[in-house]
């Protein structure tokens, strides 16, 4: 995964960081004689073998080694014993190279692996097989090992920190050491795949390039775009219980998973869209308030589950009487101040005849990932993808909505003329369905494309919430003079029960120079993107849905 922690913080910090490419003369720093290398191997076999079956190993063994490379008398804190004779590492050592936080970021794949370990950089790249823990070191990936280590503490031993120095490569500069006391709670989290686009680490939040959007139909799990609003919690499916309240009785009913697959089986084909989709264009209007997603704030997949109506009239809840009533899902992650996140639906959205939400265990025929709400989730298709709560633990069932933040102070539509000041998120609707929308995936804003015969080739994605399917897409090369119709490719399932995206391709005259491409897209209700952001504007950036403009230089 590219977690790129340390370049976040920076910027949280406002700390600058030099990107200026750095040549380093690392001369005998990164040659590994046979000598050096023979020690490591046969040190980290010997060290992981005894943390595996959980003995110490004894100073003899290392002090029998060549440890030429090793701090032995530390000249700062960080390397000094401690009261038990532990030995720390990562103190800044003399007449290394220096490397920067950038460039040791940038060696974070297999073939090239760096870390961090206070004032130390080290090249642990033939380290990897030997990992004991597997492939949870990659998540520590150009990155600090230290909030690992404050986690993991078995690391914490003179014999671990030799073995670390085995492997110091340089320093890093001091403007780039960071205090990692506070980042316990998030070095559990998956590993993700690369090609993501990281908005925010902590907690993370990625989306997947445009282009491979329209790679496939169904978002292969690893590329489906990320949305996290809490680190990702520690949940076991053999263990994990669904507690189901409803107000007025004295008892609530649990379900394990295994009770759960009891059910009727179903599937849904659904894209689920962050309500802030796009919002990077809407902030160009005037600034709003989030993350600023370009296009990749949507995926779809094939869902796999249970009816969640099935499960509620199960446990007795009335389906006629559902006026005024909300249904409220609370997930297993958890903030720093314990509070669990949550939002809410009303309930007739639930327990209607027609209705396709699920309590979901699968994802594209694979158990749900962890950062897909393993080991279960709701899917609430049609509606912005916050209502689909992931690591579902809890339903309850009553006159009151949510009253977490993320449903009382976000996700409400409000007017192009309310300020922060202005705005009453009390009285605001919550939004529970999302826009017909459209993008350009293919070629990107600003890309030089080449002509085939007089032709430019172009494809995207859209989207219509609340069951409705994309009936047409329409784009045009003379700022809405004249369009041309796209070719469109959905799933069967007839409106109103129609939850995945359209992929669209087109193949439009062009000529030389610069080209502004407009796209818009209408939907099974004839509802049709409006043109300009200006008239949709809100302060926190969600439902923008105008026409996707780029513009491309053909050659």
């Amino acid at each position: 995964m590219a977690l790129k922690t340390v370049v976040f913080r920076f910027m949280q910090q406002k700390k600058l960081v030099n990107y200026t490419p750095i040549i380093l003369q690392c001369g005998k720093y990164h040659s590994n004689s046979e000598e050096r290398q023979g020690f490591r191997k046969k040190l980290a076999i010997v060290l992981f073998g005894s943390v595996l079956v959980g003995k110490a190993l004894g100073e003899d063994v290392i002090k029998s080694q060549n440890t030429s490379n090793i701090i032995e008398k530390p000249a700062t804190k960080d390397s000094s014993e401690d009261g038990e004779g532990v030995i720390e590492a990562g103190a800044k050592k003399p007449g290394l190279p220096v490397y920067s936080a950038e460039e040791v970021s940038k060696h974070d794949s297999i073939d090239s692996f760096w870390v961090t370990y206070k004032h130390g950089v080290y090249d642990v790249t033939s380290f990897l097989p030997s990992h004991p823990g597997g492939e949870q070191i990659l998540n520590a990936a150009g990155l600090s090992i230290e909030p690992f280590w404050n986690v993991y503490g078995m690391h914490k031993t003179k014999e671990i920190y030799t073995l670390l120095e085995s492997y110091r490569i340089g320093n890093l500069r001091d403007e780039d050491v960071v205090d990692h006391s506070d980042d316990e709670m998030w070095v559990k989290e998956p590993v993700r795949d690369r090609r993501l686009i990281i908005k925010t680490a902590k907690p993370f939040n990625a989306e997947i390039p445009m282009k491979l959007q329209v790679e496939h139909f169904d978002t292969p799990n690893e590329l489906f775009y990320v949305r996290q609003h809490m680190p990702v919690p520690e949940v076991e499916a053999e263990t994990h219980t669904l507690r189901v309240n409803i107000a007025g009785r004295d008892n609530s009913v649990t379900f394990t998973l295994q009770d759960l697959a009891e059910f009727r089986q179903a599937s849904v084909r659904a894209a689920l869209m962050c309500a802030g989709n796009r919002r990077s264009e809407m902030n160009k209007v005037k600034p709003v308030k989030g993350l600023s997603w370009q296009g990749g704030a949507i995926s779809n997949a094939v869902w796999s589950g249970v009816y969640l109506r099935d499960v509620l009239t199960h446990c007795g809840v009335d389906v006629e009487n559902t006026q005024g009533k909300h249904i409220i899902f609370t997930g297993s992650d958890i903030d720093a101040t314990g509070h669990n996140f949550s939002t809410s639906i009303p309930l007739h959205m639930a327990v209607d005849p027609s209705s396709r939400i699920l309590l979901a265990t699968h994802m594209n025929g694979s158990v749900l990932p962890p950062d897909h709400g393993y080991p279960l989730r709701v899917v609430v298709p049609g509606a912005p993808a916050v209502r689909s709560v992931k690591w579902l633990q809890s339903i309850t069932i009553g006159y009151d909505e949510s009253s977490s933040h993320w449903h009382k102070q976000d996700y409400r539509s409000f007017n192009p003329s309310k300020t922060w000041e202005t705005a009453d998120f009390a009285t605001a609707p919550p939004v529970y369905s999302l826009p017909v929308t459209s993008a350009i995936c293919d070629p990107a804003d600003g890309e030089t494309v080449k002509m085939k015969d007089g032709c430019i080739e172009l494809r995207g994605y859209a989207y219509s919430g609340g069951g409705a399917k994309i009936l047409r897409v329409d784009l045009s090369t003379d700022r809405g003079q004249s369009w041309v119709e796209a070719k469109c490719t959905t799933s069967d399932d007839a409106p109103p029960y129609h939850y995945s995206w359209a992929l669209w391709t087109a193949r439009l005259p062009a000529k030389r120079g610069e080209m502004e491409l407009w796209v818009k897209a209408t939907d099974s209700n004839f509802n049709t993107q409006p043109e300009k952001f200006d008239d949709i504007w809100n302060i926190r950036g969600i439902l923008s849905n105008a026409y996707h403009k780029i513009k491309i230089q053909v050659d």
